[in-house]
């Protein structure tokens, strides 16, 4: 890759900048960047409420109930599980830069925590991922996600 020289790259602004790739000694890509790059780490983190369904073969409800449990102990920003034999649902804020980031630590959540929480060998068969702006609008509109027990871990 064709790089600026120091000063030029320190100047930030200024004249337009060429990114060029290089391969074999040929470019293979040239663009002309207007402005700097801007990355996503830029963002501050946001609050997005998380809705985490999942689903398996029939487990013992005393032995759901335990796993939510202990996944609720361990981490407390869970704010409702409900469950039955073969599904569960868990509910609770992620802080994230963006929905990316909080989607992938909600897609980890259950897998990560299924042998310390012994959680049944259940598989993600849902997920909602919205900004806390959107929660409250839906809130306000009178169409939830209300959770439909108090804060805590119940049947459904």
């Amino acid at each position: 890759m064709r790089r600026a020289p120091a000063e030029a790259a320190s100047r930030g602004g200024g004249a337009p900048r060429a990114l060029t790739a290089v391969g074999h000694g040929r470019p293979l890509v040239s663009v002309a960047a207007e402005e700097p790059l801007h990355d996503a780490t830029d963002q501050a983190p946001r609050l997005w409420h998380i809705t985490l369904s999942v689903s398996g073969s029939e487990a013992p409800l005393k032995d759901v109930r335990q796993g939510l449990e202990q996944l609720a102990q361990d981490h407390p920003f869970l704010l409702t599980s409900r469950y039955a034999n073969d599904h569960a649902e868990i509910r609770y804020w992620e802080e994230a830069r963006d929905l990316h980031d909080a989607a992938a630590v909600a897609l980890r959540l259950w897998g990560e925590h299924r042998q310390t929480a012994k959680l049944p060998p259940w598989e993600i068969v849902g997920l909602e991922v919205i900004d806390r702006e959107t929660y409250h609008q839906r809130l306000a509109a009178g169409h939830g996600p209300l959770p439909a027990t108090p804060v805590g871990v119940h049947p459904f």
